[in-house]
Formats: C-alpha cells, sequence, structure tokens
C-alpha cells in the first residue's frame, strides 16, 4: 500500500514546539525571507503594513517550506520508492526542487489542461510530469492512484501534519522581525498556511489576531467555518487559492485561531496586484496579492493597527501583470480610449492630435474606420487612446476637442 497520509487526520494537531522544530529542520534550505514595512501602502491605506517577501524564495513561493519539511520527515525506504504530488502550480514546484535536491525521486499530476510553461517549470525543476485529468480533481484522484500503485508517497498541498508544520514558520519569522504586529492577513486556499501560521503566532503572541482571505469565488473555509453554502467556482486571477474543498485539518485549527476570514472580490484583488508592482516594485500573483486586497476592501477595519501580509508567492504571467497595469492606468483615467467622429477630409486627424499634444496628452494607438453603418458616408471614425495624468486633465483634453467642433465618446468613462 501506498504511504497515504491523505486518507485519515494525523494523530495529532501540531504544536508551537513542532513548527520550531521544522525552523531548524529547513533552516539554511531557504530563505528566511525580510518582512519590510511598506510606507507607501501604509500612507495609502491608513495602517501600518509589514509584508513578508515569500515571492523571494528559489521557487518564488511559500509552499517550499511545506514540500521541504514533508520531505525530510520521510524515512529512506519512503524515499527510495519516491514521492507523488498534484498540483497545477507552486506547489508542484516546490516538491519537484527538494524532492529533486534531496535525491527523492518525484512524480507531478497535472491536468491535462496545465499551461506548457508551468509543466516546463515543474520538468527544470527535476520532477517527472504526467498529464491526466480534466480537472485539479480528477488529477488528484489520479495521483492518490497512482501513489497507490508503485508505493510512493502522496504529499498532499495541505491538509497533513508537516506541510501545516513548514507553513507555519512564516509565522515565526515575521513575529521574530516584527514583534508588535497586531494581526496577521493569510490567504487561504486548502488552509496548510493559515493553519500553521496561526499555531505559531498564537504560540509566542496569544493576543495577536488572525485572519483569513478568500476570493468571492472559492469562499471555501467561508463555509466550512459559518456552515454556509456560498457557491464556489468560476475563473478566478487568484487560482492558487481557487479551492473548492477546504482540508480537514487546517478547518479544525482554523475553527479555533481564526476571528475572520475576508472575501475579496476580482478586482480588488487586481488592485492589490497593482498596488505591489507599482508601489512596492515587486511581483505578486493573485492569490499572493490577497491579503492586501483585504485591506483595499476593508481600510477602516485595520486603520491605525500593525498588520503583517504575506506575500505568499510572484508567479504571475508577465502578460497577465501588464494587462492589469494598464487596466489600471485606465480605471485611474491615466490612459483614455476616445471615439471620435469627423468630416472625412485632409488635416483632421492633425488638428486633433495638435490639440491633444498642446493640453500635454500622449497618443498612444489611432485606428482610423470610414466603413461602419453608424458613421456619416462623408465622414469618419476615429478611435484614439491617449495618456494623461488624471481625470481632470483627461477632460480637458476631451473639452479641447469638442471645441473644434468634434463629436467625442469617452470609451473608458468611470461609472457613475
Amino acid at each position: 500500500m501506498a504511504n497515504q497520509s491523505h486518507t485519515s487526520l494525523p494523530p495529532a494537531i501540531p504544536k508551537l514546539s513542532d513548527i520550531q522544530a521544522a525552523a531548524n529542520e529547513i533552516e539554511g534550505a531557504l530563505l528566511n525571507t525580510p518582512t519590510l514595512p511598506a510606507k507607501k501602502l501604509a500612507d495609502a491605506l491608513g495602517t501600518d503594513i509589514f509584508v513578508k517577501y515569500e515571492n523571494m524564495q528559489i521557487t518564488n513561493a511559500f509552499k517550499e517550506r511545506g514540500a521541504l519539511t514533508k520531505l525530510l520527515s520521510l524515512t529512506q525506504r519512503q524515499r527510495q520508492a519516491g514521492v507523488i504530488a498534484m498540483s497545477a502550480g507552486n506547489h508542484a514546484q516546490a516538491v519537484a526542487y527538494h524532492a529533486s535536491r534531496l535525491g527523492i525521486p518525484s512524480t507531478i499530476v497535472m491536468p491535462e489542461f496545465t499551461p506548457f510553461v508551468k509543466v516546463a517549470s515543474t520538468k527544470a525543476f527535476g520532477a517527472k510530469v504526467i498529464l491526466e485529468g480534466e480537472t485539479v480533481a480528477e488529477a488528484g484522484l489520479a495521483a492518490e492512484r497512482i501513489a497507490d500503485e508503485h508505493n510512493m508517497t502522496f504529499v498532499h498541498p495541505y491538509d497533513d501534519y508537516d506541510i501545516i508544520r513548514g507553513q507555519g514558520t512564516i509565522a515565526l519569522e515575521m513575529l521574530s522581525a516584527v514583534p508588535d504586529l497586531d494581526c496577521l492577513v493569510i490567504p487561504i486556499g486548502g488552509g496548510g498556511m493559515i493553519s500553521g501560521m496561526a499555531i505559531a503566532a498564537k504560540g509566542i503572541k496569544p493576543g495577536i489576531e488572525i485572519i483569513g482571505v478568500e476570493t468571492e469565488l472559492y469562499p471555501t473555509m467561508h463555509n466550512e467555518l459559518k456552515q454556509e453554502n456560498l457557491e464556489c467556482g468560476g475563473q478566478s486571477l487568484a487560482e492558487g487559492i481557487a479551492v473548492k474543498k477546504a482540508g480537514r485539518l487546517p478547518a479544525l485549527i482554523a475553527a479555533d485561531l481564526v476571528s475572520d476570514i475576508i472575501l475579496v472580490s476580482e478586482r480588488e484583488i487586481e488592485q492589490a496586484i497593482n498596488a505591489f508592482a507599482t508601489h512596492l516594485k515587486t511581483m505578486a500573483e493573485g492569490a499572493g496579492a490577497a491579503g492586501l486586497a483585504a485591506i483595499i476592501s476593508q481600510p477602516e477595519r485595520f486603520a491605525g493597527r500593525k498588520v503583517g501580509l504575506v506575500l505568499s508567492g510572484g508567479n504571475i504571467d508577465p502578460r497577465l501583470l501588464s494587462s492589469i497595469m494598464v487596466r489600471q492606468l485606465g480605471r485611474k483615467q491615466q490612459i483614455v480610449g476616445l471615439r471620435i467622429t469627423i468630416p472625412d477630409r485632409p488635416g483632421v486627424l492633425g488638428e486633433i492630435s495638435t490639440v491633444i499634444g498642446d493640453l500635454g496628452g500622449n497618443v498612444l494607438e489611432v485606428d482610423h474606420h470610414r466603413t461602419f453603418l453608424n458613421v456619416p458616408v462623408k465622414g469618419a471614425s476615429i478611435d484614439i487612446t491617449i495618456e494623461t495624468r488624471d481625470a481632470d486633465h483627461a477632460q480637458d483634453i476631451i473639452k479641447g476637442i469638442e471645441s473644434k467642433g468634434h463629436k467625442v465618446e469617452h470609451l473608458n468613462a468611470p461609472k457613475k
């Protein structure tokens, strides 16, 4: 039979001493990442914010802590038989990297739809990759079946005693760096990180508040703790915490130690990703930005407090990050789309460009249309994307164009 720690609860809930032991076990094999004040964010949101930069780990995510702790707990026979995990993201790379470093054969089962770049990255860390199943759940069943067939140890991403011990080391480091934190705001997927961190933080500082964060699309732990049945599903920017079922052991721990769970919108996650990039000059994936999204969603709740955030991962597609940043510029009216109806005669486009330039705007893109049926036969329509300082500046440019007798439609005008 396989070593299936996933089939039953571990014999005990980890204690502070177990997490301190994990810290000693993994010391030197991964980074004690910095916990630093985020003054620009603090000034904007009215609270003291301290960020734990787990995106600086080798695989750019916190998952290494639990994965390494689990691998170090294996017997020699278990190491020789190898390990298997199911993941389409950070857990896969964490297991692959540290298993390879320790000389343990590793297999990662990923859903068939997994992007090639994630498959290639996992292989590059030394794992054998099997693509099976249309969903993460189906890939998980495949991993369990393969574990049984080959007597391999299944490394669960969150519902595991040693995984929880390892993730809890984050809180030890944060409170060592900033002992007077009032609360920790922690993303929740399956619950491994928040449960381990809650045990460690409450063990060191009983009065500290532990607040979890989930996306509105996947209120999994919220449902578990509040006995609600909010729908789970959809495409989320925070795919790292888009989990439909919380871990059993994490849920037991969270029920005792987590004071509340904040549900954040996709737009708030976008804002948080952009804030990390523009204010702190660092990359955060959707799940990694969830803690900041919670403060953005409820700034009054954290006003005047010392808040610790875990930037849990930075594995975001650069194209997605670029799109998010452009969308945020659009929301701030620093990039504006205009549709202008003009007479179809020479010189008009130059006239409009001159108005924009004289008023300090910058033309980024122009599309010229003559054949649309909603345009007069002797007219034309142009779509212009311009760069502005802010919403007031954009309005000045629109009025300047209108003063020349042209009809202007503001394509990304703020909703009233």
